[in-house]
């Protein structure tokens, strides 16, 4: 509580090393609230200037805190084929109504190792004709990765958007098992 007896938001943030490159997680007292591809320098200083204002808090990097530290043990264990599965509070402020809608559908109910159309999705949700809607949900995902987005793929076969880019889509689709891993 701060000094009028108001509850004060909290906001911690680390940086992980993956194999996708450095991703930024940010948390509040209710959960991972944020996940941030290509965290380099100015990625993550304009990120963290971005969620300061959009929760009204002030950033602070701590990444032993309890809300980080399990994001971070699950996510380098995620990406060293340790887990599958995420089992994390999430904060699901900085998302609402049919994106949250579809992102929790997303979240619960397409395993690792598996893939989504947009309109199946859009059907599970009970919006059969929102594919497009869908791929706009997927678009304003904050938590990428733990709210697995890069698992929704186009009707016909094709990759479809990603925010992190198509290359970091394949990567995570392959560390899933989903395609095969590049080459090179």
């Amino acid at each position: 509580m701060d000094s009028h007896g108001q509850y004060e938001q909290r906001l911690v943030w680390t940086v992980v090393d993956t194999g996708i490159g450095p991703l930024l997680l940010a948390a509040t007292r209710a959960g991972l609230v944020n996940v941030v591809f290509h965290a380099t320098d100015p990625v993550r200083d304009r990120a963290l200037g971005r969620l300061a204002s959009r929760l009204g808090a002030e950033p602070v990097q701590a990444p032993g805190s309890p809300p980080l530290a399990e994001a971070v043990r699950q996510v380098e264990a995620y990406f060293t084929g340790g887990r599958r599965d995420f089992d994390l509070p999430l904060d699901w402020s900085l998302i609402s109504g049919f994106n949250r809608q579809v992102l929790r559908e997303l979240a619960r109910g397409v395993p690792y190792g598996q893939v989504v159309g947009y309109g199946d999705l859009a059907r599970r949700v009970g919006q059969p004709g929102a594919s497009q809607a869908v791929g706009v949900a997927m678009g304003s995902n904050p938590l990428p990765v733990v709210v697995p987005c890069h698992r929704v793929v186009e009707s016909d076969g094709g990759m479809g958007g990603f925010g992190g880019g198509l290359e970091t889509k394949r990567r995570l689709l392959a560390l899933e098992g989903v395609l095969p891993e590049p080459l090179f």
